[in-house]
């Protein structure tokens, strides 16, 4: 005959069974990144960008076997507008229960950051550069430097080649209102003079018109803030229009279809610098992986989505190491405490804000889908 203690020890340890298997489950359990890139539509380009990038970084990450448990990156097409960031952030909080979340765009960092926040979940923005992304949310990371960090180069080269009455075009989202927030006493400070402003609607293609009022301002430059499909048009149209001044932008230009435009030969633009025959081991790792699978030399962009889960990496295996749970806070947490990080392409250096500071460069497209450094 079975004693009563007997079923009442089966039956506690039954029920002891489910619960002793979540707990491994969820140590086993892989670390979710989510990625809310443009996979879609006139900005696509720029996630595939990303998510090459990113994909390496995993890799790298995996290969190192610095973690107990893997990485899976879990995506969400942000459209690259404001209402995709927030579904996509919502479903990535909500549905996959991310642990960490790559992002880009300045309006989709801005619908996302609130709810990231809530969730206290950390948003990694390696992409964007307008200057309202910095302070966004105790959670929300700039692993790129901010355009307020690029102008001071750029427009010492400006002013050291006497172009300083400047024209600029931008388009009218958070993106292009941010940086030209920034961009107009900046220019005055450094010598300068702003003599007109353009702002375009995110969908405009037609530019004749535009390049018309230009030419009959002769300035010493054209600065212009654009995007993907839109900014290719808007150069071979200024160009094919009689715009012959220099034409000036950002880091948003630093893509394939762009690099590869022959009206966009002698563009010059900010960028953060890069060394790809660096002897650096992680940066070596880095550039030959990515020619390994790529047949071709790697882009900042890539970089930036790289260093980001080389940054997660750190951070949470530090966070295993000290037994704490690796979440939103204590990432957060050891982040500031450790502040400076040795990176693919040199040490990157938090502010209180999580802000990173990295050396920064003026590079010339040359003409043939490449780029070099001149400042």
């Amino acid at each position: 005959m079975i004693s009563r203690r007997k079923v009442m020890l089966g039956t506690a340890a039954a029920l002891a069974a489910p619960q002793l298997m979540r707990v491994a489950s969820a140590q086993d359990a892989p670390y979710i990144v989510g990625t809310l890139f443009p996979m879609a539509g006139p900005n696509a380009e720029y996630g595939e960008i990303f998510m090459a990038g990113a994909t390496l970084g995993v890799d790298y990450v995996t290969k190192s076997k610095v973690l107990k448990r893997p990485i899976e990156l879990r995506s969400v097409d942000s459209l690259s507008t404001p209402q995709g960031g927030a579904v996509g952030m919502s479903r990535l909080v909500n549905v996959d229960r991310a642990d960490y979340v790559l992002l880009a765009f300045t309006g989709v960092c801005k619908a996302a950051a609130p709810i990231g926040g809530r969730a206290k979940t950390i948003m990694c923005n390696p992409g964007s550069v307008a200057p309202d992304l910095s302070g966004l949310s105790p959670y929300f990371w700039n692993m790129i430097p901010l355009v307020t960090k690029e102008l001071d180069p750029l427009l010492t080269w400006m002013m050291s080649k006497s172009l300083k009455r400047v024209s600029a075009i931008y388009v009218d989202d958070p993106f292009g209102n941010g940086v030209m927030t920034a961009l107009k006493p900046a220019l005055a400070k450094a010598g300068g003079q702003m003599i007109s402003t353009y702002p375009i609607t995110p969908t405009e293609q037609v530019f004749t018109a535009l390049a018309a009022k230009i030419r009959a301002e002769n300035p010493d430059a054209v600065y212009f803030l654009s995007a993907g499909a839109q900014q290719v048009e808007l150069v071979k149209q200024l160009r094919n229009n009689g715009i012959t001044q220099q034409l000036v932008s950002a880091v948003g230009v630093n893509i394939p279809s762009i690099l590869n435009l022959p009206e966009a030969k002698g563009l010059v633009f900010t960028d953060q610098a890069t060394n790809w025959n660096s002897t650096d081991p992680l940066m070596k790792t880095f550039v030959e992986n990515y020619r390994a699978k790529y047949n071709k030399d790697p882009m900042p962009y890539h970089l930036n989505f790289f260093n980001a889960i080389v940054l997660f990496g750190i951070l949470a295996s530090t966070l295993e190491k000290q037994g704490k749970p690796v979440n939103g806070d204590n990432l957060r947490e050891q982040l500031l405490a450790q502040r400076k990080f040795a990176l693919a392409g040199g040490t990157g250096e938090f502010d209180d804000v999580c802000d990173i500071s990295l050396p920064v460069a003026v590079d010339e497209v040359t003409g043939d889908g490449k780029f070099k450094q001149i400042g």
